[in-house]
């Protein structure tokens, strides 16, 4: 096929990502596609993916992305007349210790959560199932008789036909040299055979997608690690249908194919292709066989299957894949150029991603906004620190060596840090702060008291900084202490529209005087929350915006994104100018008052104001709003000056007995009072209705909003869910969210975040509670519940709104 001049949409890459979002383009949309592919299709490493096909995450949305997967594998052939190869198998997944046993009860409740059905299984039952295994080391498995295994390159050429039967274009052989820029927008794909002028493109180059973006300025953080896995000859006894086998604990997967085993593996020292560049010419190519480095499965899987020590390899397959920095896939929007989308770095999951995610990118890209919560795989997650290859490289080879290592709650990265630092981080480490990683920032999780060895040490139960935590909490509700939130994303939007850009893009009032603040959503055309945000207005034309640390790429450009055309305003990202330590506790005004010449009484500063007041030399930003339910102050001071204030709040506040405080009392403190955590209590998929925050929306004024028809639309239709809280008395239970609820005995939904509340001295769940009729205060409150934790049921009370002091009286007075 000749190249066209023009077409709406543009994908380049023709692997089953590219296939996948063309054929979804064409047949849902409708839309005028053209698919360039530099080679021929599945030329990258699609054609060498092994193809197993597996569906739980640890999101309810990414799960769902796979389910759709599997759904479409199975119907494909019908459609199209090609096959797929789909078989579903079912997939074993193996124990061989107790947390791993442990970590398989939580995900059969997750799957319980999502809908999907997984067993656990015992040795037998698995020796039954697979007659050729050694089984003697199990304590048991998991069992999801949904999944399986498919043909890639089958299933790309099918989809490639479905898309080409819906009117799609796709023309191979040809190259993508650049792209024409207008106002940060592309306007045209520039290629080795001319150019084809666009509306948008879609990014689905696979491990040349970074090139790709570096093209139009955009930064997809990848890396290329060289994967292995071999292919035997035929074993006898090996069923065709046997079910996939991921033995994590070995480090090891296998599928069967054509009377033999596929088997590979993800090792701790996996070995990187390049940090530069890739060369182009790489389709349907291999790097050569190493079995020294392989040795290491092959010595794991003769173990697991005896059988394999004599048979023979008929191939050794060594080929790249994209791996990202956290093991979680890239779709979305690029934060850099606002018309290119991007469905890249699959991690090995490509073939299981493949159809679900073509589903949403392309609903995504005709939109203008997801379709889902697809926060855990959005592109806008990563930051600038991301555009450093080295740094890139080292955390996905971390990212890497973990695919199959056990998922501790809370567990931490270790490369690449210290990356970035507030000017506290001796001072804090001195007073033994355990860090954690956040988008780069080291921020303290909790601190050590003498005598206790400053480190995380993880388990599935309670694990070492349960206690030192709890001493955290209690002191911030007693006495006071300071958090260092530095990493906070702040951001300034001034000029004369600026108030009427933020009323557009804010759920809540914003128009109130200078000096006051508003704590609201930012909204998508469903009415899902976006972003969770504080704005405060600092004079008539400028506004001073505080989000989440990891939300910062997000909200920016979210913000950015969606101000109306002709505005006169200018947004501007100012985290690094600014920290941040936030003074909460009951004798915080004490400390403060200290100080300050500036009048902080109840009646000179109430709650829900900005002021500027003075602390020893420095003009300090000075907001009264609180995340932890306490009286507090989050003082916003010049980074440059912020270890002087440090030092001052620190010595007036020797008298209090002032602390430092970490994170993780922060999260605890929070469950009790009931606050949302946006991409886990509140998320795209919530509106601020469901969630309890009906308050925080404008819908009473006359003033138009983004998301604003969405809840009108539900205003009087009964609720299909709720945020509700709930608690546990037993305290050997750890929540850490995604585990079912149930009421009356039936499953209603699921936690969207739990932990510990030590003045409660109860463990703390929210969750929505969903119910097709409606979930009205009578539901709701004639139900006994239940909580489905590690597959155990354990009873629960449920709350409708904050444990503790709901009548706020303690904060604003």
């Amino acid at each position: 096929m000749t190249l066209p001049s023009h077409a709406q949409i543009v994908v380049i890459g023709g692997g089953i990502i590219g296939c996948s979002t063309a054929y979804h383009l064409a047949k849902d949309h409708k839309a005028d596609v053209l698919l360039l592919e530099q080679g021929t299709l599945t030329s990258g490493s699609t054609w060498h993916a092994a193809g197993l096909v597996g569906q739980l995450r640890s999101s309810a949305s990414i799960t769902r992305v796979l389910k759709y997967s599997v759904e479409l594998y199975k119907g494909l052939e019908a459609e199209t007349g090609l096959a797929t190869g789909w078989k579903m198998t079912g997939c074993l997944r193996l124990a061989t210790n107790p947390d791993r046993w442990t970590e398989f009860k939580r995900l059969a409740t997750t799957a319980g959560s999502f809908g999907m059905e997984m067993h656990l299984v015992s040795p037998e039952e698995v020796k039954r199932m697979w007659p050729l295994m050694n089984v003697d080391d199990l304590v048991g498995a998991s069992w999801l008789p949904t999944d399986g295994q498919a043909s890639p390159s089958d299933i790309t050429q099918s989809l490639a036909k479905g898309a080409r039967m819906h009117g799609a274009k796709i023309v191979e052989n040809v190259r993508v040299t650049g792209f024409e820029m207008k106002d940060g927008r592309i306007t045209s794909v520039k290629t080795d055979q001319g150019d084809v002028v666009c509306e948008k493109v879609v990014n689905c180059a696979g491990q040349w997608a970074r090139q790709v973006g570096d093209m139009a300025g955009i930064n997809v953080p990848l890396q290329p690690v060289k994967h292995q896995y071999i292919i035997t000859e035929r074993i006898d006894g090996l069923s065709t249908d046997a079910p996939t086998i991921r033995d994590p604990d070995r480090r090891t997967y296998y599928k069967e194919e054509v009377g033999g085993l596929v088997m590979g593996g993800y090792e701790p020292n996996p070995q990187p292709w390049l940090t530069g560049d890739l060369p182009n010419d790489w389709g349907f190519r291999l790097f050569d066989d190493d079995f020294d480095h392989f040795e290491q499965h092959m010595i794991q899987a003769i173990e697991r299957v005896p059988a394999l020590e004599k048979v023979g390899v008929k191939q050794m397959i060594n080929g790249p894949e994209s791996f990202t920095p956290d093991g979680n896939f890239i779709l979305g929007v690029a934060p850099e150029c606002r018309n290119m989308f991007v469905g890249a770095g699959f991690n090995a999951f490509g073939i299981a991603s493949g159809g679900g995610a073509g589903w949403v990118l392309a609903q995504w890209v005709v939109e203008g906004e997801a379709p889902l919560d697809l926060w855990v795989v959005d592109i806008r997650r990563f930051a600038d620190m991301h555009r450093d290859r080295q740094w890139v490289c080292d955390r996905t080879l971390e990212a890497y060596g973990k695919h199959y290592t056990i998922a501790f709650p809370h567990e931490e990265y270790e490369s690449g840090r210290p990356r970035l630092i507030s000017p506290l981080y001796d001072r804090l480490k001195t007073s033994g702060a355990v860090f954690g990683s956040k988008l780069g920032w080291e921020r303290p999780n909790w601190f050590a008291r003498p005598g206790i060895e400053p480190k995380d040490i993880y388990s599935m139960g309670r694990q070492n900084w349960f206690k030192p935590v709890g001493d955290e909490h209690r002191h911030v509700r007693e006495a006071v202490g300071v958090f260092d939130q530095s990493s906070f994303a702040k951001f300034e939007l001034r000029g004369p529209d600026a108030l009427k850009a933020l009323d557009w893009i804010c759920a809540n009032e914003v128009s109130k005087p200078v000096g006051v603040l508003t704590y609201t959503q930012l909204l998508n055309t469903r009415g899902g929350i976006e972003a969770d945000v504080t704005v405060a207005r600092i004079a008539d034309d400028r506004f001073y915006i505080v989000t989440g640390t990891g939300f910062r790429t997000h909200d920016f450009g979210w913000i950015r994104d969606h101000i109306p055309e002709g505005l006169d305003c200018t947004l501007s990202d100012i985290t690094e100018e600014w920290g941040t330590l936030s003074l909460m506790g009951p004798k915080a005004r004490a400390v403060l008052e200290a100080i300050t010449p500036a009048d902080v009484s109840n009646a000179g500063f109430p709650f829900g104001h900005v002021r500027e007041i003075t602390i020893g030399s420095v003009t300090v930003r000075a907001l009264r709003v609180t995340y932890v339910g306490e009286l507090g102050w989050e003082l916003h001071v010049p980074i440059s000056a912020l270890a002087e204030v440090y030092d001052v709040l620190m010595a007036a506040g020797y008298a209090h007995d002032i602390r430092p405080i970490g994170y993780r009392a922060l999260e605890s403190l929070r469950l009790e009072k009931g606050y949302r955590a946006w991409s886990s209590d509140i998320t795209p998929n919530d509106t601020p209705i469901e969630a309890g925050l009906g308050w925080a929306v404008k819908l009473r004024k006359d003033t138009d909003f983004l998301g604003r028809r969405a809840l009108e639309n539900a205003v009087g239709q009964p609720l299909k869910k709720r945020l509700m809280g709930f608690t546990v008395d037993d305290p050997s239970i750890v929540l850490a969210g995604r585990e079912t609820i149930l009421r009356d005995g039936e499953p209603v939904g699921y936690l969207t975040s739990g932990g510990y509340g030590y003045t409660l001295g109860k463990n703390i769940g929210y969750g929505y509670v969903r119910n097709a009729e409606g979930v009205g205060d009578d539901y709701l409150k004639n139900g006994t519940y239940e909580l489905v934790v590690a597959a155990e049921k354990t009873p629960a009370s449920l709350h409708f709104g904050p444990m503790l002091d709901p009548s706020m009286a303690r904060i604003k007075a």
